[in-house]
């Protein structure tokens, strides 16, 4: 128990802790018990999966994790890929995809790779989050107005068509339930405080549903209630088949997860100055998505807006997400009866709020307004992409098109310039007649390698008795770069043009001894500084 061990050390049980702990535990556990059943019911699973998703991955990732205060379960942004999945394989492909996706996460942080996704940029994060945030919007609307839409693929564009096809036929009792449960949730945080919003809006709109609109669709009504119990153990049928159908899913599970794990944990540090480990945090979130389907839940993450609500009541460690799962479970057992009365209009209201949160537009517009084009235009495409296709491709292809604009702009910083005539490093050594000086500022990589032929065309014409690169700027050079710089030396050396070589790192140098370019040059040709440039040049 990784986080729990941690935390011990850091002296962080004592009494004062312990109250804190308990007391951000309770609220945070309130907090999350509307959104399980929300997020469950619109992936595609039952309210209860919900529960027991939040009970089981909650407490795995508060005690294996690597962050002391993250807050895991059910998360909007799993909502897009998760209800797609279960469209497609039910809920026990779904489950199964959650276990391949657990292993993936624990294979990630085994083998160290969470720091990784920091350098995923900011532009595709927004734009993914939005476009999340606008499915999880659009897919509400069915449960808010009360519609019956005619059936539709899974496509995006067609569901809005068929809903807003049905949207003059809107069920009013079921919209004022809805749209009084959105008043609930904006306006309770300003009167009421010290009341998680959520859970007051429920308790409201159940009342509302028993006392004025019986007819409104309720939990009982569509799922039959919620059981008293934990589920036993089940083990998923696996087949080559299936997993083979399924490692797609189960990869855009893991990296949303990942993403979203560690963006939660980076939250969570800047509002408690706290430092998580990233690798291990990986390591918790993949064991809590093996067990967690094991015991009829689903895929699981950090949950950033549960796991700042827990910070700012007092957590100071993983007692606090303990304390949570605790809330939840005794919260089923004792109060699942009364959940069949409550309305799923009343869970879509609380959706709604979560995608206008998630999608953080004031981000996106003030991206849009103040960023360089090319970046607008890779959160655009990733936005697109992630409404219209798939999360997956739109994170790669949003990924992708930041590392090439990346490179164009790294490749656009190098500069190959003639020093020729800047000769204070030289000292009183004049240069002998028909030399000429180089000097390449930047990494040599094949981004830049273009702008090195350059060089070779512009001087090829000239007859040189000598030309000297200096490269004392060039950190590194790559495969590309390598292979230009020994075209170009071999070039020269065939019009017998002398090149001597100025400079280097040790990585640029190993790089060229490994290609045997420095024997090509002669240990006379290679000199560490331009001070030196005298001695080489006359001998």
């Amino acid at each position: 128990m990784i986080a729990v061990i941690e935390s011990y050390r850091a002296g962080l049980f004592g009494r004062k802790h312990i109250a804190n702990n308990l007391g951000a535990g309770l609220v945070v556990g309130l907090v999350a018990l509307p959104l399980a059943m929300a997020f469950a019911i619109a992936s595609g699973a039952k309210p209860e999966q919900g529960l027991y998703t939040a009970i089981v991955a909650g407490f795995l990732t508060s005690t294996l994790g690597g962050s002391r205060l993250q807050i895991s379960g059910p998360t909007g942004a799993f909502i897009a890929i998760l209800s797609g999945i279960t469209a497609v394989h039910g809920i026990a492909g779904l489950q199964l995809a959650t276990i391949m996706a657990g292993f993936i996460l624990l294979a990630m942080g085994l083998l160290r790779v969470g720091a990784i996704i920091k350098y995923i940029p900011r532009p595709v994060i927004i734009g993914f989050t939005s476009g999340i945030a606008t499915i999880i919007w659009v897919g509400q609307w069915k449960d808010f107005f009360g519609l019956k839409p005619a059936a539709s693929s899974l496509l995006f564009h067609e569901k809005l068509l068929a809903l807003l096809q049905a949207l003059p036929h809107l069920d009013w009792g079921t919209t004022s339930v809805a749209c009084q449960t959105l008043l609930v949730l904006i306006f309770a945080p300003k009167f009421l405080p010290k009341i998680p919003a959520p859970l007051l809006a429920i308790i409201y709109a159940t009342v509302v549903q028993i006392g004025m609109f019986d007819q409104v669709a309720t939990i009982g009504s569509a799922f039959g209630g919620i059981p008293q119990s934990l589920p036993s153990w089940q083990w998923p049928t696996v087949s080559l088949q299936k997993i083979l159908e399924l490692a797609g899913p189960a990869f855009a599970i893991a990296m949303l997860g990942a993403i979203e794990s560690l963006l939660s944990a980076v939250v969570a540090d800047g509002m408690a100055g706290t430092k998580h480990d990233s690798n291990q945090e990986l390591v918790g979130q993949g064991i809590a998505n093996i067990a967690a389907p094991l015991f009829g839940g689903f895929a699981a993450t950090g949950a950033i807006a549960r796991t700042a609500t827990n910070i700012r009541h007092g957590a100071t460690s993983p007692l606090s997400g303990i304390v949570h799962c605790a809330v939840l479970l005794l919260v089923m057992l004792v109060f699942a009866p009364w959940a069949k009365h409550l309305p799923l209009c009343a869970l879509s209201a609380i959706l709604f709020v979560v995608a206008y949160r998630m999608g953080e537009w004031h981000h996106f517009i003030h991206l849009f307004k103040t960023a360089p084009k090319s970046d607008v235009a890779i959160m655009l495409t990733t936005f697109g992409l992630t409404v219209f296709s798939d999360l997956v491709l739109a994170v790669n292809a949003g990924v992708m098109l930041a590392a090439l604009l990346f490179m164009k702009r790294m490749g656009d910083a190098v500069t190959v310039e003639d020093t020729t005539q800047d000769l204070e490093d030289l000292g009183a050594i004049p240069l002998p007649p028909d030399t000429m000086i180089y000097r390449i500022n930047g990494p040599f990589f094949f981004g830049a390698a273009e702008r090195l032929q350059n060089l070779l065309q512009a001087v090829n014409d000239k007859p040189l008795a000598c030309l000297i690169l200096d490269m004392r700027q060039v950190p590194f050079a790559d495969a590309t770069g390598v292979a230009v710089l020994g075209d170009l030396i071999s070039q020269f050396h065939q019009q017998d043009t002398r090149v001597i070589l100025c400079g280097g790192s040790k990585q640029l140098l190993a790089s060229l001894k490994k290609a045997h370019l420095l024997t090509k040059l002669g240990l006379n040709n290679i000199v560490g500084d331009r001070k030196n440039l005298g001695d080489a040049l006359a001998s």
